[in-house]
């Protein structure tokens, strides 16, 4: 590995990036229980219109976007914060979605055995963009920073893994054929929307590629009558769909992990099943790939890589508050670096820091430390962050 190759990367993602969710403060925390109630998931679950909560969430991302400029981050994210889950707000404001937590689909586990139901989302009626519910975000944010703004939305696929055909209405759509292309539809709008605004960074967040990794998922979906590999052809051709056309200013990246709820887990196993099919069709820019345990698998995959895609080693946990060593890190990247060249590659956290408004068992210290640790490692590797 070329130590300090000193390669700046002047166009996301950059050499230290991250997924996007960060930790929400107490004050916000409660307010939003407060305001929206904790539980009452059928009605507050996706967004909402309190002017109170919002000018509580302002203040707050606007501390959030000092803590990212702070630590040395090129990008920067608004943590999240108006979501109560990572894909409730975007999801639930098309036409046609609603959400609940009755009925669930899969289930997050930890290490020591302990497991937490996952929602479900029902397709009531056709899938239609109304309005975005991201630009207004991504404006604030970006009047707050002169780092580049990076907006997360779910992927596309997200919508069917958390729903199932008994919850996707068969009078709007008794072909799923059409239901795939009503989506990518939506997406398609909420892209150029985000592009009209000045958007230049939008990453695709997601657990359902890394699921057919996983051979015991790839088995429930056999005996639901599902072939894994249709799936993955599916899923791929529909973000190939949503993101054709799109503004030549504008990065698409996408985040796959293996589930990531209050330090909870879905799915293990490396990415050798899709590698191979998906590095080389999804037309996307760069891949963030966690690779924080040896649930991931090994780095050999990366072979099938193309060299016209970045990937993001995802070699930060966010799960746990013990700070990785940089040395190990380093030696990372440097295997990493057998398969795909050393150019190509950038640094992140397996995932986000918070993907629903309750967050990991981390705390926030712990995660400005492990910012500032992506930071630091990509300057002793890149000689830049």
């Amino acid at each position: 590995m070329d130590a300090k190759s000193g390669h700046l990367r002047t166009v996301p993602p950059f050499r230290a990036d991250h997924v996007g969710s960060l930790r929400r403060p107490d004050a916000l925390m409660k307010a939003r229980e407060r305001i929206l109630g904790a539980h009452d998931l059928d009605s507050n679950f996706g967004p909402h219109d309190n002017a109170e909560l919002h000018a509580i969430e302002d203040q707050a991302i606007q501390d959030v976007v000092a803590l990212q400029e702070s630590v040395g981050l090129k990008s920067v994210t608004d943590g999240e914060f108006r979501r109560r889950i990572w894909w409730s707000e975007f999801l639930l404001s098309l036409e046609g979605v609603e959400g609940n937590y009755r009925g669930p689909t899969a289930e997050f586990r930890d290490q020591g055995g302990h497991t937490v139901p996952t929602p479900r989302i029902e397709v009531t009626g056709p899938i239609r963009w109304r309005k975005s519910v991201n630009v207004g975000p991504y404006r604030y944010l970006k009047s707050l920073t002169k780092q580049t703004p990076k907006i997360t939305i779910p992927a596309p696929q997200t919508l069917f893994f958390y729903s199932s055909r008994t919850t996707i209405s068969r009078d709007a759509y008794p072909d799923l054929d059409a239901f795939w292309d009503d989506l990518a539809a939506a997406y398609k709008a909420e892209l150029k929307a985000l592009s009209d605004a000045g958007c230049t960074y939008v990453q695709f967040d997601e657990v359902v590629t890394s699921c057919l990794c996983d051979e015991t998922h790839r088995t429930r979906l056999r005996s639901q009558g599902q072939d894994p590999d249709d799936l993955l052809r599916t899923y791929v051709r529909t973000i190939n769909r949503a993101i054709d056309g799109r503004s030549p200013n504008l990065t698409i990246a996408m985040h796959t992990c293996r589930g990531n709820y209050q330090g909870h887990w879905m799915a293990e196993g490396g990415y050798d099943p899709i590698a191979d099919y998906m590095f080389n069709e999804i037309k996307v820019d760069a891949l963030f790939l966690e690779y924080d345990s040896p649930r991931a698998g090994s780095f050999k995959p990366l072979r099938f890589m193309p060299k016209d895609k970045i990937v993001v080693l995802g070699l930060v946990s966010t799960k746990t508050p013990e700070l990785e060593a940089p040395s190990f890190l380093r030696q990372r990247i440097d295997e990493a670096s057998r398969y795909v060249d050393i150019d190509r590659l950038c640094l992140s956290p397996q995932c986000g820091f918070s993907s629903n408004y309750l967050g990991n068992p981390v705390s926030i210290d712990d995660e400005k430390r492990k910012l500032a640790l992506l930071v630091d490692v990509a300057r002793s590797v890149w000689g830049t962050a």
